[in-house]
């Protein structure tokens, strides 16, 4: 009997807002699922905004008004005949259980599973579903308040107790997001050497600035960077160096 291979589950996660997590989550899955060919899907926790799956509302409306989009949408699915990964909103306390519930109920079982937590720890569920992950990312910016405070989380969070459901073998991978290019390299190697003296991993590719990341919408123009419904296009992950990540995430992850 040919052994299935275990579903991946995954987390971009940071305790301060506006680094990132959930438009990384969405650029990292729609290339695994459109253009790599795994199967994808995303818990969106992070009540009450909810991003990612409104995020898949306003994907829908842009293909159906903008006809570049329309265009490569159908082309995708001509190419792929694979549908949309699925987005489950749910609470963090209940999407360890919920993404189970799916698998088990599907045809088509995930490769990777996506959780976007709320990005308070105190949050009910948040610490419980981060422990059952079995690779952790955090970004961080070259801001001094934000690395102090991820390096604050990530060792306390690391040295919490051990519950009867958690991961044994977890891990968790630091990297620098939002990089200026104009911003001296010396910084990120000061700050390397600290997150070296507290044994933490830390990301070759640091991943660079773009306006697009921080946009609500990316739908204007002839070009696709974020969305749920299609892949960004190959300029765009290489300027920001999402293609490099891309790449590192995989060997990570042993995908």
């Amino acid at each position: 009997m040919k052994a299935t291979k275990k579903t991946l589950k995954v987390s971009f996660s940071t305790q301060k807002g506006g680094v990132g997590k959930s438009t990384i989550t969405t650029l990292i899955a729609s290339v695994l699922h459109y253009r790599l060919g795994y199967n994808v899907l995303i818990m969106d926790c992070d009540f009450p905004q909810y991003s990612v799956s409104n995020m898949r509302e306003r994907d829908k409306k842009a293909i159906m008004l903008n006809e570049y989009h329309k265009k490569a949408a159908m082309k995708q699915f001509q190419l792929l005949s694979k549908k949309a990964y699925p987005i489950i909103r749910c609470k963090a306390e209940n999407a360890i259980e919920e993404s189970v519930q799916y698998s088990n109920q599907t045809t088509i079982v995930p490769d990777i599973i996506f959780f976007d937590l709320p990005g308070t720890a105190n949050t009910k569920g948040v610490l419980t579903t981060l422990k059952s992950m079995d690779f952790i990312f955090a970004p961080m910016t070259a801001d001094r308040l934000v690395v102090e405070s991820t390096l604050g989380f990530t060792k306390a969070f690391m040295a919490l107790p051990s519950g009867e459901h958690d991961l044994t073998k977890q891990a968790l991978w630091l990297f620098w997001n939002q990089i200026d290019g104009r911003e001296k390299t010396g910084l990120y190697e000061i700050y390397e050497k600290a997150i070296a003296t507290l044994q933490m991993n830390i990301m070759d590719t640091r991943i660079m600035d773009s306006k697009r990341f921080r946009k609500e919408s990316d739908h204007i123009g002839n070009s696709i960077f974020r969305s749920t419904l299609l892949p960004a296009e190959h300029l765009l992950l290489k300027a920001t160096r999402m293609d490099l990540f891309v790449e590192e995430f995989l060997r990570i992850t042993n995908l």
